[in-house]
């Protein structure tokens, strides 16, 4: 049998219990992995066991496709209408507000993020995600082409087919829902790797997925490490499409696995190492503000994180003593506890990564300004940290550390700010603080970066496409934009009395 998960939630900002399955989810059914093994999943508070989730392979990934193919040839594909996705995308996004507590304790739990921004944020998002894409799926509409008289030609946009799609850690709930919406909207069906750092969510929605009706086989979940389910999913030849969130390095194997293999279609979100550049004319309490937030907000894991923060000399010295005051005041701790801001890295492996990338800065003479230690004696925290006295070549300048750790850098003149914005490998996202309009477009507009934020950080929405420039990435999610990911377009020629 497989295993199961329950768990009370006896303090804090919620109470309350859960209890679901932690199989392998193929065809509509909980199964142990083929090989019968699992993987444990920590409590990135404590560092201590929270449950074991069945571990899926390579050969739980084929038995999915057939199962995903077999409902796209039978109940789901061109045999459900747009309405019926509709129906059906708007009954998940219902059960899902009836269980929102829940889920925002589970990615508090398993993920380390506070429940409060779960609930303000990734939650209410993941739902509001739904609701737009089902607000699509009876709209995929094709054209009509004018020739002549004689012949019509129109387009159809078809589903690709069975779609691979693998998640990161750092959003789990968010990430499962930007992937699995769109794609369903138009017609796919669905083999998806959540990470295995943390599964709980992604697996207490097949239960949702479930009560709302959705034919069995378009949505099989398996929780399983990328050298082997990522890699077998990147590579299967009757998946059509792969979707991937994550680090550019693996999205690099993703991509050369796809092209090795069937030549499927492949998007890609990747890393980032966003500039924040604030002008002497910006309103300061707001720079530092969402300076803050762009950095600090979910520990500093977050793709988009405004981790080089530019502030101009006439306000950087007020820039600093405000935004080291802010710094300070964080509050680091209990993901459950009411006030907390930052609860703790997701992994041990993670907190070694940053806490690396500290020790990296300190070694090539970065000044920690402060923060840089580890906070408590449990668990997997960072104190939220700034580093000042920093060159470009530093790998805490140019290299994506994924955590709490922001890099301040002085500038005079404009040019060469957009200059060393640009001078990175990413481009997923960039910030501009100005009173001035005119100044604050034209350096947004001189960035290269897919998400340009004016006087304002991570703001995203479900309309809006999400995506990067140069290794950020390839295609965009959310948005009218993330429907073109997942359908192909056919022209249809029809000789309406035309002899040869």
């Amino acid at each position: 049998m497989p295993p199961s998960f329950t768990y009370e939630f006896k303090t804090g900002m919620y109470q309350g219990t859960t209890s679901f399955p932690t199989g392998v989810y193929i065809d509509g059914e909980w199964r142990d992995g083929a090989n019968g093994t699992t993987i444990d999943v920590i409590n990135p508070t404590t560092g201590k066991l929270i449950t074991k989730v069945a571990e899926a392979t390579a050969a739980d990934v084929d038995t999915a496709v057939k199962a995903a193919q077999k409902a796209l040839d039978t109940t789901w594909g061109l045999n459900a209408s747009g309405a019926q996705r509709a129906e059906l995308l708007q009954k998940l996004a219902r059960l899902m507000e009836e269980n929102v507590d829940e889920l925002c304790a589970l990615e508090a739990l398993d993920n380390g993020k506070t429940f409060w921004w779960a609930k303000a944020v990734d939650v209410d998002f993941s739902i509001q995600t739904m609701k737009y894409y089902a607000g699509w799926a009876d709209k995929i509409t094709g054209q009509t082409i004018e020739t002549d008289e004689k012949k019509l030609i129109y387009t159809r946009h078809e589903p690709i087919g069975v779609v691979g799609q693998i998640i990161p850690w750092n959003f789990p709930l968010l990430m499962f829902a930007w992937k699995i919406a769109p794609a369903l909207a138009t017609g796919n069906t669905i083999v998806i790797k959540p990470s295995e750092f943390t599964p709980l969510t992604a697996l207490r929605m097949v239960g949702l997925i479930e009560a709302a009706g959705f034919p069995k086989g378009v949505v099989n979940v398996l929780i399983g490490y990328g050298p082997t389910v990522g890699q077998a999913i990147s590579e299967h030849m009757d998946i059509q499409k792969v979707g991937f969130t994550g680090s550019t390095l693996v999205g690099r194997k993703v991509m050369a696995a796809a092209a090795a293999s069937n030549l499927k279609s492949v998007t890609l979100e990747l890393g980032g190492k966003s500039p924040n550049i604030i002008f002497d004319d910006a309103d300061l309490d707001q720079a530092v503000s969402w300076a803050s937030h762009g950095i600090y907000w979910n520990g500093g894991q977050a793709c988009c994180a405004g981790s080089r923060i530019f502030v101009q000399a006439g306000i950087y010295d007020k820039f600093l003593a405000a935004f080291t005051e802010r710094t300070k005041n964080i509050k680091v701790g209990d993901p459950f506890a009411p006030g907390i801001e930052q609860g703790p890295q997701v992994s041990q492996v993670q907190y070694d990564r940053i806490m690396g990338y500290i020790e990296s800065g300190k070694a090539a003479g970065a000044t920690v300004h402060t923060g840089g230690e580890r906070h408590g004696t449990e668990g997997f925290f960072i104190q939220p940290t700034i580093f000042t006295d920093v060159t470009p070549e530093m790998k805490i300048v140019r290299e994506e550390i994924f955590g709490p750790v922001a890099v301040l850098i002085k500038f005079t003149d404009e040019a060469d700010v957009i200059r060393q914005a640009n001078d990175t490998v990413y481009g997923l996202a960039a910030a501009v603080f100005s009173q001035n309009i005119n100044r604050a477009l034209e350096t947004a507009h001189k960035l290269q970066a897919g998400t340009a934020w004016v006087n304002c950080v991570n703001q995203l929405h479900p309309n809006a496409p999400f995506g990067g420039y140069k290794q950020s990435g390839i295609g965009r999610e959310c948005g009218e934009y993330a429907l073109h990911n997942y359908t192909n377009v056919k022209a249809v020629h029809v000789n309406l009395g035309h002899r040869m």
